[in-house]
């Protein structure tokens, strides 16, 4: 049961991302045309890219960190033996997370310091926390992800097929 569940909802993140970067992409080349062949801008156009490139960046992340599609430089890991990668991925986790628990952190404080002084945006008038609340929701995604895929990649317990193979 539970792991149909977080089938289900494993590649909503992605498909956020991946519709939010559709539509920045359509907008982009609309608001190009309306510009210099119309010559009618579209006035509220950069705050829809914002809203559209934070969702792209903090929900892709989640998605990221889970498909192992995140930067990672480990030319020199490989060198060591199995059980000392284990150590040294599992000290990387670590500092990652203690990162993006500050991000987190962060990130919260500020969209709760834009939900209290009540800004907007100047054009379309979108609460600021609205926007900015993809920050702490991606970071937790991140966080959950990254445990995820760690976990997978070094901590499962080895089932009979893979002992044997």
């Amino acid at each position: 049961m539970q792991n149909k569940f977080l089938a289900k909802i494993s590649g909503v993140d992605l498909i956020i991302a991946g519709t939010a970067l559709s539509v920045l992409i359509l907008y982009t080349f609309f608001g190009v045309i309306m510009r210099y062949f119309i010559k009618r801008p579209i006035l509220w156009g950069e705050e829809f890219q914002l809203f559209c490139i934070i969702i792209v960046i903090f929900f892709g992340a989640g998605a990221g960190f889970r498909t192992g599609s995140h930067v990672a430089i480990d030319i020199l890991v490989d060198f060591f033996p199995k059980r000392a990668q284990k150590v040294i991925a599992l000290g990387v986790y670590c500092i990652g997370m203690g990162v993006i628990v500050y991000f987190c952190i962060q990130s919260a404080v500020f969209v709760r310091q834009m939900f209290v002084t009540k800004r907007t945006t100047d054009i379309l008038n979108i609460p600021y926390y609205l926007t900015y609340s993809a920050f702490p929701i991606g970071c937790g995604l991140i966080m959950i992800n990254y445990t995820l895929a760690t976990y997978l990649k070094y901590l499962k317990p080895a089932t009979p097929k893979e002992v044997s193979a």
